[in-house]
């Protein structure tokens, strides 16, 4: 059974800082890599972050670079999401995802498992 659990949204004022975890079971953590995408109202889902299976290498979005820091500990099986410097333009269900290291793709697609998503809100 492969679960990945979120925590950590929520609502926050513009500039303010929040942390997402992921909590990850039914896999084996160590092999894969992940991610956090997200969708905002009225938009298509968009990739936010990746990190590699061994968090040696982490992705960004244009949008978040500078502002949020993925992160990951294997012995938790947990990923995180930190993030800095909220905007409004910020607001949307964040989703955790997982995907084996070896499966083809690029670090932005391709993903297997999918979490059921947590609501950041940022007011303005």
């Amino acid at each position: 059974q492969v679960q990945l659990v979120e925590s950590g949204g929520g609502l926050v004022q513009a500039g303010g800082s929040l942390r997402l975890s992921c909590a990850a079971s039914g896999i084996t953590f160590s092999t894969r890599t992940m991610a956090w995408f997200r969708q905002a109202p009225g938009k298509e889902r968009e990739f936010v972050t990746a990190i590699t299976w061994n968090g040696g290498t982490t992705y960004y979005a244009d949008s978040v670079k500078g502002r949020f820091t993925i992160s990951r500990d294997n012995a938790k099986t947990t990923v995180y999401l930190q993030m800095s410097s909220l905007k409004p333009e910020d607001t949307a269900v964040y989703y955790c995802a997982a995907k084996w290291r070896y499966t083809s793709g690029s670090y932005y697609d391709s993903y297997e498992y999918w979490g059921q998503g947590t609501q950041v809100t940022v007011s303005s």
